[in-house]
């Protein structure tokens, strides 16, 4: 199995974690330990494998005055 790194998902990039699960049990967990720490998520099967792809979330724009 090769992985790609990146997805697109709803127009944005997510990058894959580097893991693979074998069961969505195990990928739920790790997409819900992302999520508690402002990642957006997306988890893909692949060859049986389960993989959590991650997307850091923005909490706040921070603008520049002219």
């Amino acid at each position: 199995m090769s992985p790609n790194l990146t997805m697109i998902s709803e127009g944005k990039k997510f990058m894959w974690d580097g893991q693979t699960f074998d069961t969505r049990a195990e990928g739920l967990g790790a997409a819900e330990a992302y999520q508690n720490d402002s990642f957006e998520v997306r988890m893909v099967e692949q060859d049986g494998k389960f993989l959590v792809y991650t997307r850091r979330t923005i909490k706040e724009s921070v603008g520049t005055e002219p």
